[in-house]
């Protein structure tokens, strides 16, 4: 069994307030949000300004994701703005473990994310204090993007690594996840599919989300 996040980056933003709205009666169990800076990743999305007004129309819990520099000059206003999940890149801030140390002072969950280039011994030394790990399986930027085949090694050392330590870190991807490999990609250990375009570009958004939930129906 997986949860489901569709990806906020693949909506259409001249009529958020309706789609989030139709993969809330989908069953999403996230929003998954994707913070980019320009710099870290070559993509301008958007802030806390945008998240907070959206945290008053939904209360799906909000996975955001920090794909910026230095993100731990900004944590306290993800924070304030809604956010349940705050994940980091290891590549992106210099001290990982404060950064982690203070999203989880804040009483929310904190996750770190890895680029698909970048080792597991990133996150090694941080394992204890992880809520959450994700892995991306495309190059972070841009949505639509196919699923990068050799992250799949990578998703299972990753899933071995948490279960030999028995921790209860969320694995989570991000990255090309469609309906025709959802179920095996659930079926490798992954807890949380994010999912952009394949819902958000579906002719009926609420079918798409519950189409990916159905996948998971014993």
């Amino acid at each position: 069994m997986a949860y489901i996040a569709p990806s906020l980056l693949s909506a259409n933003f001249a009529n958020l307030y309706n789609e989030i709205k139709e993969i809330e009666k989908g069953g999403a169990d996230y929003l998954h949000l994707d913070v980019m800076d320009g710099n870290f990743v070559p993509n301008i999305t958007f802030g806390p300004p945008l998240i907070k007004d959206l945290r008053k129309i939904t209360s799906i819990p909000f996975d955001v994701h920090l794909m910026i520099d230095k993100p731990e000059r900004y944590i306290k206003d993800f924070v304030d703005a809604g956010a349940d999940i705050l994940t980091v890149h290891a590549e992106a801030t210099t001290h990982l473990h404060r950064t982690i140390q203070e999203i989880k002072s804040y009483g929310i969950k904190a996750g770190v994310s890895l680029n698909p280039a970048s080792p597991l011994s990133l996150i090694e030394y941080v394992l204890d204090d992880l809520d959450l790990i994700l892995i991306m399986t495309v190059n972070p930027g841009f949505g639509g993007q196919s699923f990068i085949n050799s992250m799949i090694d990578k998703i299972l050392k990753t899933r071995k690594m948490i279960d030999e330590k028995d921790l209860s870190i969320l694995l989570e991807i991000d990255g090309g996840v469609k309906l025709d490999n959802a179920l095996q990609l659930s079926n490798l250990g992954v807890d949380i599919l994010v999912a952009g375009s394949a819902i958000f570009e579906a002719n009926d958004i609420r079918k798409r989300t519950q189409d990916f939930k159905d996948l998971f129906v014993k």
